[in-house]
């Protein structure tokens, strides 16, 4: 099977694809692994996409695109794949489309993880970290056993920026605009699947499952 998963931000998309990418025995491919491989490769779109990686900047859709398309040239993606971070526009669907159709493939599904946004912020907003050690905390599902205090060495634990309410609603709106357009997109096409991303990563899983049976 052919599939794209789609999620805002704390929807536990990156969870979620990795089951089932195992699940059905094929490659979970996210857009950091593509991008992450072809510098590493040191191909020529990797080079490219490293310049603007290097400088915190995004990776121009041409660079993504042209890395995708190398990346489902790959032998161990002609029985099946699970995109995961791509595509995030529709004109970058649309370019998913064209680098399929010229192996002869098509998209099965597209399957969208639905959270309200109360349950993300919830989510995002939890994390703690450990300044010294580094061991990561989330005060709801995995709390440090004193409140705010490392469970390793004992130092204060703290809130990243990108943690923080005002940074995780910002993101949420940016997803929000992104995604809008590319949900419809897919749901006119008679592709999109959504799932209640809300319960255990069990009960998630088993949704993901009955969505593309």
């Amino acid at each position: 099977m052919y599939l794209v998963m789609l999620g805002p931000p704390g929807a536990g998309k990156g969870t979620q694809a990795a089951l089932l990418a195992r699940a059905r025995h094929i490659p979970h491919i996210s857009t950091g692994d593509m991008l992450r491989g072809a510098v590493s490769d040191g191909t020529d779109l990797g080079r490219a996409a490293a310049q603007y990686m290097e400088r915190g900047d995004l990776v121009p859709d041409d660079v993504v695109i042209g890395i995708t398309r190398d990346r489902l040239k790959a032998s161990d993606t002609r029985r099946g794949f699970l995109l995961d971070g791509f595509p995030r526009t529709v004109s970058q669907a649309e370019s998913l489309d064209a680098i399929l159709a010229e192996t002869d493939r098509a998209l099965h599904l597209v399957l969208n993880l639905d959270v309200a946004e109360g349950e993300l912020i919830r989510r995002l907003t939890g994390r703690r970290v450990c300044p010294k050690c580094g061991e990561t905390y989330h005060l709801v599902f995995s709390p440090p056993r004193a409140l705010g205090t490392c469970d390793c060495c004992g130092q204060d634990l703290v809130q990243r920026e990108d943690d923080k309410e005002s940074t995780v609603r910002q993101r949420l709106q940016v997803y929000q605009r992104q995604s809008k357009p590319l949900v419809e997109h897919y749901l006119q096409s008679g592709l999109l699947a959504t799932v209640d991303g809300v319960g255990t990563v069990e009960q998630i899983h088993n949704r993901v499952l009955d969505a593309i049976t």
